[in-house]
């Protein structure tokens, strides 16, 4: 039996044309990440189990019998079901390890030996391959399974986020998940051109642990530098002032004052121009021990108009400012092209939040919607091949 490497003309043209990617990882950090380099060219093949990622089922469904969550990283990509503990289903998996320039796994050590996806049983298939495994906690603790959630709270963001006098909250996405994701696309990324200058593969290892704590940029230096460790503030910052969400008459208004002459014409626009010349609020080191103050000062301002009103006012004086929108208007906001339609071959015309990239002034647009379970076994294995 020939196992063939699908491609798409769709993609012909984008920087990773022409490179294969072999993705066994589930849930959302390592296939967001293989959906990224599906998105620059790359000919990704999605191996499942038999029962399919988990977040097929993750959710209530939204198309027939399909979740929303596995919309969000998966398109782009040949879906095989292979069932890795049947030995003439990992046979299969070593023949696309062969051809493979990247492979992706997020198994647990134990289980990534048993199916043949380990580093050494990998490597000595494909010497040339860029290997990458995506963790909770690194290869120092394999068998440590992690979620999002787990991280965010063991990994700091969760102490910063949230308000003063309320619980420790997480973030509103899965910002763990996420960043590993975007962490793994960059080594990847590295790793190919890497393999240029030295035409050898390499190990890589992303956990969403260290993904987390590589978030808390400022937080974490206030800590390393000053030794001050961060407390709570809302939507406030830490740093800066005013910078951070305010009461109007019909809502909520975000004022990012990041200046001092962007606060005085804060100021100037809410008729409130002695407050840039009050030593309380003048400069920014001021303002942040009388936030209080200050806040009281600005809503009783803000209280005269709609959060709409006094953003545009505020946009004509140069003041960086926004309405705080729900997800379905930032979805249809004009500031950018954010969805673009695909057609599923089983529920039709399907919705997709676009990669931010631009190549050249165009976004990346998307070219095949999210595979149905096993949907390209023929094009892979050939007619003649049955998984049962």
């Amino acid at each position: 039996m020939t196992v063939r490497w699908p491609t798409s003309a769709a993609n012909s043209g984008r920087p990773l044309s022409g490179t294969k990617v072999l993705d066994l990882s589930r849930v959302l950090a390592g296939p967001y990440c293989t959906m990224l380099l599906a998105d620059l060219g790359a000919d990704v093949i999605k191996i499942e189990p038999p029962k399919g990622d988990e977040t097929r089922r993750w959710g209530e469904a939204v198309l027939g019998d399909a979740a929303a969550y596995y919309f969000v990283a998966n398109r782009n990509k040949w879906g095989l079901v292979l069932d890795l503990k049947i030995a003439e289903e990992r046979a299969i998996l070593g023949d696309l390890i062969r051809q493979a320039d990247v492979l992706l796994q997020n198994y647990t050590g134990e289980l990534a030996r048993t199916f043949g996806v380990d580093y050494e049983s990998v490597l000595a298939i494909n010497p040339g391959i860029i290997y990458l495994s995506v963790s909770g906690f690194g290869p120092e603790q394999p068998e440590r399974r992690g979620y999002d959630l787990v991280a965010q709270a063991l990994g700091g963001i969760m102490a910063v986020t949230g308000n003063a006098d309320g619980p420790p909250t997480k973030v509103g996405v899965p910002i763990s998940d996420l960043s590993a994701g975007l962490f793994a696309a960059m080594a990847v990324l590295a790793g190919l051109l890497g393999r240029h200058t030295t035409e050898s593969g390499m190990r890589l290892d992303i956990s969403l642990y260290d993904s987390t704590v590589a978030l808390l940029s400022n937080q974490a230096l206030s800590w390393l530098l000053a030794a001050k460790d961060s407390e709570r503030l809302g939507n406030d910052h830490p740093t800066v002032c005013p910078y951070g969400t305010y009461a109007a008459s019909d809502g909520m208004i975000v004022l990012a004052a990041g200046t001092d002459g962007q606060f005085r014409s804060l100021c100037e626009a809410l008729e409130l121009g002695e407050l840039a010349d009050d030593e309380r609020f003048a400069r920014n080191v001021q303002r942040m021990q009388y936030r209080v103050e200050l806040r009281e000062h600005l809503e009783g301002a803000l209280a005269e108009r709609t959060a709409s009103d006094w953003s545009a006012l505020l946009d004509a004086r140069g003041v960086p400012n926004a309405v705080v929108r729900p997800v379905s208007e930032a979805l249809g906001a004009t500031e950018a092209q954010s969805v673009s339609e695909l057609v599923h071959p089983q529920y039709g015309v399907v919705q997709q939040v676009l990669s931010p990239i631009r190549i050249d002034g165009r976004y990346l647009v998307p070219y095949m919607a999210p595979p149905t379970l096993n949907e390209h076994e023929i094009d892979i294995l050939g007619e003649n091949h049955g998984t049962g």
